[in-house]
């Protein structure tokens, strides 16, 4: 949806601070949809990565389901409630403002450039949407943190945490400060994020616009259920582009401190990965992932889309 909430702004003038606060807004709504639609997905991947007890994404989910019930799914769900709106919100607010500054730049340079009729080119895509990446990991790293803290914890009786804000409470006693507590494997959450929505972006606007080149078309007449199936496949794209990143730095964040503490940097949680589980490692979790990156990547995409529309 990238672009399309791009292609619906209108061209006379319109202040800049209002389209990005539009921009905000939508994002955060799709943000909601996302973790709803996502999260019983996401505590599968989470336990698969973090544990070597499951021996599939199936088997992760039975004995979720048997030993801790269903409301076991929305484990942790709170924090990225709160966080993946405002984390959302960023990624789309970001990647606009990147985009009309790329166009600016552009149209200084080429005065048959319009901005935001006129395409950039893929690379200028790639490199807004991580932009947005990167401005998102200042936020979504200590709110993952704390989600995979949650969601790896054990049980019943044996449960480290409490809450969301219990777990915040330890980690920043446990690391030294609320900074290292929370914000351990951020090198690797920025690597992430960067990739990640590097991928998203492009992959989506590539889809746009070879649909609406292919139908002869303007990109603002792409019906919803077109922009929500290209926002499915562009969530493919994402994490097959990232996942490795991504079990690095869930292996890290859910890693003891002090004397307990297991992998020393990002470099060596990488190293001791690749020697103890070679190549596979890296993508454990990777079918619950990508099940789940279809209906969530096309929910935020339609969401938004629609919010952009209603509210434009």
């Amino acid at each position: 949806m990238a672009a399309s909430a791009a292609d619906i702004e209108s061209h006379d003038g319109q202040n800049a601070g209002l389209q990005t606060a539009k921009d905000l807004f939508s994002g955060a709504v799709g943000g909601i949809a996302q973790v709803l639609i996502g999260q019983p997905f996401d505590i599968v991947k989470v336990r698969l990565q973090t544990s070597t007890q499951y021996s599939s994404a199936l088997t992760a989910a039975a004995s979720i389901y048997k030993n801790e019930g269903a409301l076991a799914f929305y484990k942790g769900t709170l924090t990225p409630l709160l966080g993946i709106g405002a984390c959302v919100s960023i990624q789309f607010g970001a990647f606009h403002s990147a985009r009309r500054f790329l166009e600016q730049r552009r149209s200084e340079g080429d005065k048959s450039f319009i901005p935001g009729v006129s395409n950039l080119s893929y690379g200028e895509y790639y490199a807004a949407g991580a932009f947005a990446g990167v401005a998102n990991s200042v936020i979504s790293g200590p709110i993952e943190h704390v989600r995979i803290r949650l969601q790896a914890q054990p049980h019943g009786a044996g449960a480290l945490y409490s809450g969301p804000w219990d777990c915040v409470r330890k980690l920043s006693a446990q690391a030294g400060g609320v900074l290292p507590g929370l914000y351990r494997g951020e090198v690797v959450t920025v690597l992430r994020e960067a990739q990640a929505y590097g991928l998203w972006f492009l992959a989506f606007e590539w889809l746009m616009n070879a649909d609406a080149a292919r139908n002869k078309i303007d990109r603002k007449e792409i019906p919803s259920y077109k922009i929500a199936l290209y926002g499915g496949l562009a969530g493919e794209a994402l994490w097959l582009g990232s996942y490795p990143l991504d079990v690095v730095k869930s292996k890290m964040q859910t890693d003891g401190f002090g004397s307990t503490q297991k992998y020393k940097s990002m470099r060596d949680c990488f190293g001791q990965t690749f020697r103890q589980e070679g190549m596979r490692g890296f993508w454990k979790g990777i079918g619950p992932t990508l099940l789940r990156a279809m209906p969530v990547s096309a929910g935020t995409f339609a969401v938004v889309e629609m919010t952009m529309r209603a509210i434009n």
